[in-house]
């Protein structure tokens, strides 16, 4: 079966992506069609990016590099939780992206984000990123504004309607990650 992690990209304290990624989780694990796990950056302790090889050599020498390589590597598809801060994705999750490489290689990626304009602009600037590790992103996402989907900007509360584009992306990140674990697999 098709394994999923959902990957909550903030480590800030009082983050309201918490409260999103359990969201996204509680509606993925419903499904039957694929297993899915919620990892939690904060767990992983990635420090600034401190390996002294570049991570296309996967010549890791720090046990939390190992470990998250590991955790990453199980898995044939992703849905980052992204924040938008100053327009773009959180330093901790482009930081923990740049750690690794092969282990993104020809999976698939899904993004829900939230911000002052939906997370959008974080969401692009991670396309750019993910394309360049060979992830191949799915169209749908899911864009929850800090103004409507939150109760004075902490409290998370979605729109009901946010439900069925949570749908529609786990569809797609499903099919394309099926497909991608065939091409893995040759």
């Amino acid at each position: 079966m098709l394994k999923v992690a959902i990957i909550l990209g903030s480590t800030r304290p009082g983050r309201n992506g918490e409260a999103v990624a359990r969201w996204v989780h509680g509606l993925a694990t419903k499904r039957g069609d694929a297993e899915f796990e919620l990892v939690d950056l904060q767990d992983f302790h990635l420090p600034l990016l401190d390996e002294p090889n570049p991570a296309t050599q996967h010549q890791y020498t720090k046990p939390h590099t190992q470990r998250w390589s590991e955790k990453i590597a199980s898995f044939d598809a992703y849905v980052f939780v992204t924040p938008e801060y100053n327009h773009g994705t959180s330093g901790a999750l482009k930081n923990a992206i740049d750690y690794l490489y092969t282990e993104w290689n020809n999976k698939a990626a899904g993004f829900v984000s939230y911000g002052s304009a939906g997370g959008a602009r974080a969401v692009e600037q991670l396309r750019l990123v993910l394309a360049e590790l060979q992830i191949a992103t799915v169209r749908a996402q899911v864009m929850l504004s800090l103004r409507a989907d939150f109760e004075n900007f902490k409290v998370f509360k979605p729109d009901p309607h946010h439900e069925k584009s949570v749908t529609t992306l786990l569809n797609q990140v499903i099919a394309w990650g099926g497909a991608l674990k065939t091409l893995r697999q040759a």
